[in-house]
């Protein structure tokens, strides 16, 4: 088994005493913003305390869900926060974490059939002709305000050719009319 990851494809992350995140997959230090970013790709990993390779991911997982709550926009709201803490201690207290779980992947489910669902709705309608025909023009409106590409200036030699070659021109022109 490699040292960067468990038999299951879990990428261990160390943490140190200085508080910093090593990848030892990617051999590299990462923040908890990389670690979300994992998360959301599906990336399965687990952090170890550097020192007493004790397993610390909840701890870490619970501190990600705090900045992001942190960041502004909340997912937690104020009474649910309050009901999780009131259930600390409760003698339902095992029951919560598998009831959470289940919960979330029903979610996760019903969220995939709903996005399913809505795409497949459109797929024939001529909804989706139109919007496709909506985009086509809003590619053909955005590409009438890029600038022209720079046409390359010609050398002195080619200006030269290209006069020559219209007086040329302009003698045939008037000798045909003289003749």
């Amino acid at each position: 088994m490699p040292k960067n990851s468990t038999g299951d494809g879990v990428v261990v992350i160390k943490k140190y005493a200085n508080r910093r995140l090593y990848n030892t997959e990617s051999s590299s230090y990462v923040t908890l913003d990389h670690l979300a970013a994992m998360t959301r790709a599906g990336r399965d990993f687990k952090v170890v305390d550097a020192k007493t390779d004790e397993d610390i991911t909840h701890n870490v997982l619970t501190q990600i869900i705090m900045e992001e709550e942190s960041r502004g926009q909340t997912m937690l709201p104020v009474p649910f926060l309050r009901q999780l803490i009131a259930m600390y201690g409760d003698s339902m207290q095992a029951v919560v974490p598998g009831y959470l779980e289940a919960s979330m992947d029903t979610f996760r489910r019903n969220q995939e059939q709903f996005r399913s669902a809505v795409e497949g709705a459109w797929a024939g309608s001529p909804f989706a002709e139109l919007a496709k025909r909506n985009m086509a023009m809003l590619e053909a409106a955005t590409a009438a305000f890029k600038p022209a590409p720079a046409k390359p200036t010609p050398s002195k030699d080619e200006e030269i050719a290209a006069l020559k070659a219209e007086l040329a021109q302009l003698r045939e022109k008037v000798d045909k009319l003289a003749g």
